[in-house]
């Protein structure tokens, strides 16, 4: 019976043993549980904090980089407007008064006058004004200039028009506190460069400002005024897309330092937002001429030249593909010239006119215009394969 007792306790105490080892086995299932909720719980948090911070950071970024392009945008808006408020004192308007005849059938004719406007810009504080030739065309019959504050002058004359680039100078006799315009250097600029025009759009006598980009760099353009009867050869021209509107012409592009770097001088009448100025580095040599001597005068080298490119150049046989090339008919150098005086001879191709070379962007007559009368240049010249300096003193252009 002891036995027996004992084996009985003995079982109780193994069945003992073995609840206090299951017990034991779920308590520490329990704790590994618990700890990898927990590691869950901390991971999952992490993981959602990280993704919140990496998104307020994101979002940070977003209006920090929104904030820095309306900044941008509110700093460029600044510069065009301190760029007008700088050069609109210099920046004028020009009216023109026409007579022409008019049939007026059983009545014989009859004079009917008509008004234009266009933009100047004064370039001397004695009254020059830089303007477009097709603005003072011949035959005008009066002549004013309107300033950007309202005073007008009737007492107006013209200097001078170029007889081979639209351009002319007019003079108010008697200017009151003119202010003339910084003149930049056109040879600077690159397509793409921000620019700035600033002209009496419409004939309204008042300033418009526009702004855009140099969209495009050496360009020919056939122009002509409105009725398509005087039609002139331009070359060499930045086109640019900042509007310039009728009355616009003569009015100057700037960059966004305030310099004048071109004349508004055309707009292509089959497309949105195509104009053309003239770089004012062609215009440099008038307009220091007159201001200097008080006469209109254009240097004058005296040949005939094409253009070289690579098809002109191939067609030609020559082995340079940039220049002007001096055609090789009798008249190709005209006599006397300073050409002739120089030694330029029929076939010469001129690679330079002293350090600026020659290119279908830099063509011979626009760089020569840069110059004055009476002032040396040296030519650099490739005849049969052999370059040349030649040098010679230009001359005044005659008369057309």
């Amino acid at each position: 019976m002891e036995n027996q007792t004992n084996l009985s306790e003995n079982k109780v105490d193994e069945s003992k043993a073995v609840d206090t080892k299951i017990s034991n086995k779920r308590h520490s299932s329990k704790k590994i549980l618990a700890v990898v909720i927990t590691s869950c719980f901390f991971t999952a948090v992490f993981t959602v904090g990280a993704m919140s911070a990496a998104f307020l950071l994101g979002r940070a970024e977003s209006e920090t980089s929104l904030s820095q392009t309306r900044q941008t945008v509110v700093q460029e808006g600044e510069v065009i407007a301190d760029v007008a408020q700088k050069v609109s004192p210099s920046v004028v308007s020009i009216v023109t008064e026409q007579q022409s005849q008019v049939s007026s059938g059983y009545f014989g004719s009859r004079t009917r006058k008509s008004q234009a406007a266009g933009t100047g810009l004064v370039i001397d504080s004695n009254g020059l004004i830089l303007t477009n030739k097709h603005v003072v065309p011949e035959g005008i019959t009066a002549l004013s200039v309107v300033m950007n504050d309202g005073v007008r002058y009737e007492d107006v004359e013209v200097v001078g028009r170029d007889p081979l680039n639209d351009l002319a100078i007019i003079k108010v006799k008697s200017p009151k506190n003119f202010v003339k315009a910084t003149l930049g250097d056109s040879d600077r600029m690159r397509t793409g460069q921000k620019v700035i025009a600033i002209g009496n759009a419409l004939g309204q006598f008042q300033n418009t400002v526009t702004s855009g980009i140099i969209s495009g760099m050496g360009r020919p353009v056939e122009a002509g005024d409105e009725s398509n009867q005087t039609m002139e050869q331009l070359t060499n021209l930045f086109q640019t897309d900042a509007a310039i509107n009728s009355g616009n012409s003569g009015g100057p592009l700037l960059n966004y330092n305030g310099e004048v770097i071109g004349i508004n001088t055309a707009v292509a009448a089959d497309a949105e937002n195509i104009g053309f100025a003239i770089p004012v580095n062609e215009a440099k040599g008038i307009i220091a001429s007159v201001v200097e001597t008080g006469k209109f005068s254009r240097p004058f080298l005296g040949v005939k030249f094409v253009t070289l490119d690579q098809s002109v150049a191939k067609e030609l046989k020559l082995d340079i593909s940039e220049g002007a090339y001096i055609g090789t008919e009798g008249d190709s150098i005209v006599a006397g010239s300073p050409a002739e005086k120089a030694g330029i001879k029929p076939g010469d191709v001129i690679t330079k006119v002293n350090n600026t070379k020659l290119s279908a962007r830099n063509q011979l007559t626009s760089v020569i215009s840069r110059f004055r009368v009476g002032q040396e240049v040296t030519l650099t010249v490739v005849r049969s394969g052999e370059e040349l300096k030649l040098k010679t003193i230009l001359s005044e252009a005659p008369k057309l």
